[in-house]
């Protein structure tokens, strides 16, 4: 009886030590490119873009051109006059996918290589389960991340890794989210890098929106 009850106790400990090591290598391995990355600069885009463009590109100091695209929310409306509700997809080309990057309605930094930010909705979820492949789900923000473990967390894959291509899926937020007005400060949708490198501003790309009766200077 004592060399049974001794040998379940040998189990235990060994499926325990096992979880443990294995969970402890699951968090360096996430941590660590968190911890040792390095940021890479500037996106290479001035802060001011003129007008409402359904393009924009720019070359960061890492040497990649980044190009920003976006649908407008309707054929008689540009992104000068969105709506809350409206529908957009945003499409990226140049982008490194060793990086992942959040996609969001951002209040446009006060100086040049600021973060973006705060960000209608906030950017990112975890709570939403892995994304399904070829599925279209629109959301206040999209997250890319072609890393399998932030996928279980909600992130969308890079559609063409080489390229650097990913198309993100949003639904205009209300103007207001208690955080940031995007009807009396300037917004823009953004991408820039997720929590992998927050401190990294090479990918923050805008292209600018203003909500349908926002305040002039907002504009």
């Amino acid at each position: 009886m004592a060399s049974s009850r001794s040998s379940v106790v040998r189990v235990v400990l060994w499926v325990v030590g096992t979880a443990l090591v294995l969970g402890v290598g699951f968090a360096a391995w996430i941590a660590v490119p968190i911890l040792t990355g390095s940021p890479q600069g500037s996106s290479g885009q001035e802060r001011d873009v003129r007008g409402f463009p359904l393009e924009v590109s720019a070359i960061g100091d890492d040497g990649r051109e980044r190009f920003l695209s976006v649908t407008p929310p309707s054929p008689d409306r540009g992104l000068d006059e969105v709506r809350a509700g409206d529908r957009l997809i945003v499409s990226g080309r140049g982008y490194d996918p060793s990086s992942g990057v959040y996609v969001a309605v951002c209040q446009v930094p006060s100086e040049v290589d600021g973060k973006p930010g705060p960000c209608l909705g906030g950017v990112g979820s975890t709570d939403e389960g892995e994304a399904t492949a070829n599925v279209i789900e629109y959301g206040a923000s999209n997250w890319i991340n072609d890393d399998w473990a932030w996928r279980l967390f909600g992130a969308r894959s890079f559609d063409d890794r080489e390229a650097g291509t990913f198309k993100a899926y949003i639904a205009m937020p209300e103007v207001s989210d208690g955080t940031v007005d995007c009807g009396v400060v300037r917004c823009g949708l953004y991408t820039r890098n997720d929590h992998t490198a927050l401190e990294d501003r090479v990918q923050d790309i805008y292209i600018p929106v203003s909500f349908e009766g926002a305040a002039p200077f907002a504009k």
